[in-house]
């Protein structure tokens, strides 16, 4: 058996009256290990405290008040609620932890503590997580990563800040520990500026293939800070490293551009916790980009990023504060054993969307003006594909070439045709689309339940939709 201790404790209490307090409640217990002690923050620093903690060979963790007063307690405290802000500590404590509480809050004249007992597998103890506190912190740089292209300053990053950013994208897990990864420092406006022509190119190129209600509100985003920052770095892949016997990439090859990918998301975290902006850079070509560094051939460009200091850290994302896409919730992402089994984690899984489509009314409503053209077919035709507000819904079988016009949506069944609709239409509002107009070239089942299920989730989402006109010669 493995125990938590929950200490409340007021300053100045002596290791002598908590030592003598914690072995009057473990005696009303049998033998078993202490592995952790859990107080409020602040509490961490007293000398009592640290040094039960070095004599019991646990681990010292702390909780905010706020987290403590939210958990229900069996003996809550008015005093201890005007003295710690919680109307228990050391209770609360150990129900923070995970542990079963076994042994209520027993009192010394300056001190608490509870006694929780932590489930066991097969005799073996978890590996504990970290305190709340350094947990918290964790979940908050990964919550205010930002895309900076904005606010830069005109201010050098310190070599040592670098070496720290740079050591944690290194520390990024790779196939095989094969590493693939280069870091490529570009501080040359040269350099820099013949990258910059690259991004206006593709950005005039993309803008001229959007519909003209989305290019108007593309043309008020900024797509990359190339210039505006000290410092570009381009991350590399080279797909070969670690020779013939890679452990684990056999199988997949992608898994050496994935743990590439890996490394820049570490780089971001990182940055952000020293305080700096970093802005990934995706307008251009690799292959143009390369032939400016002078990559290698065997050298493969994976991403290419803006870093430096900035103004502030923005409360959302620039795409979503401009209203040009949202994030979509975690409830639409989790399945739950298998592919349409709905459901967070602690509830039961659902294999139906559409019959409760109108739970994304207050999730996500559309607040975008785009307008597309939705046509539902067995194939992609060519005419459409050349028609920027058109996209291409195909329920046939047959896999179609790569195409952004085309989503290949086969559905096995009329049921699962439903539910592709509703995803389809949530999806679309996600990225500002604000009305659809929907044509049904096909004469399948699957094809008019997909139109159904796209009618469902768009009147969910407040979109305004088109009835479909229905076509079906399906040779289209």
């Amino acid at each position: 058996m493995t125990l938590v201790l929950g200490v409340g404790l007021r300053s100045g209490t002596s290791y002598r009256e908590l030592r003598d307090l914690v072995d009057s409640a473990l005696a009303s217990l049998p033998p078993a290990t202490v592995s952790q002690v859990v107080t409020v923050d602040g509490k961490e620093t007293e000398p009592g405290l640290q040094r039960l903690v070095a004599s019991l060979g646990a681990t010292l963790f702390t909780a905010t008040k706020l987290e403590l007063s939210q958990q229900p307690v069996p003996t809550p405290s008015e005093q201890v609620d005007r003295l710690a802000g919680t109307t228990s500590v050391a209770e609360a404590a150990v129900i923070l932890s995970g542990a079963e509480l076994v042994l209520p809050k027993q009192s010394s004249t300056r001190a608490t503590v509870a006694v929780g007992r932590l489930p066991e597998a097969a005799g073996v103890v978890p590996a504990p997580g970290y305190a709340v506190g350094e947990r918290d912190v964790v979940h908050r740089v990964i919550a205010e990563r930002r895309d900076v292209r904005r606010g830069f300053l005109d201010r050098p990053l310190a070599d040592d800040v670098l070496t720290r950013v740079l050591e944690s994208a290194h520390r990024a897990p790779s196939v095989g520990l094969s590493q693939p990864w280069d870091f490529l420092l570009i501080k040359d406006i040269a350099t820099r500026r013949k990258i910059h022509d690259l991004a206006t190119a593709q950005r005039d190129a993309f803008a001229a293939s959007l519909p003209a209600d989305r290019r108007s509100s593309f043309d008020g985003l900024k797509i990359e800070a190339i210039l505006d920052t000290p410092l570009n770095i381009a991350v590399t892949c080279d797909p070969g490293r670690g020779g013939r016997h890679v452990l684990g990439r056999h199988a997949d090859p992608r898994t050496t551009w994935f743990s590439a990918a890996i490394a820049i998301q570490n780089l971001w975290l990182a940055a952000r916790a020293e305080g700096l902006g970093v802005g990934w850079v995706s307008f251009f070509e690799p292959g143009e980009v390369a032939a400016v560094l002078d990559l290698p051939s065997h050298v493969e460009l994976v991403g290419y990023v803006c870093i430096g200091h900035v103004e502030e850290f923005a409360a959302a994302p620039e795409l979503v504060r401009s209203g040009w896409a949202a994030r979509r919730p975690l409830s639409w992402a989790v399945h739950q054993e298998a592919w349409g089994q709905r459901g967070l984690p602690g509830t039961a899984p659902s294999a139906v969307i559409a019959g409760d489509a109108a739970a994304a009314t207050g999730v996500v409503r559309a607040v975008g003006a785009q307008v597309v053209r939705l046509i539902v077919a067995d194939v992609a035709a060519a005419e459409y594909l050349e028609q920027a507000d058109a996209l291409v819904v195909q329920v046939g079988t047959a896999k179609p070439a790569a195409d952004y016009g085309v989503l290949w949506r086969p559905a096995r069944t009329v049921d699962e045709a439903v539910e592709l609709g509703v995803e389809v239409a949530r999806d679309l509002v996600l990225q500002g689309v604000g009305e659809l107009q929907v044509e049904l070239v096909s004469d399948s089942a699957e094809a008019a339940g997909l139109v159904r299920g796209v009618r469902l989730g768009a009147l969910a989402c407040g979109v305004v939709m088109d009835e479909p006109a229905e076509v079906t010669d399906s040779s289209a």
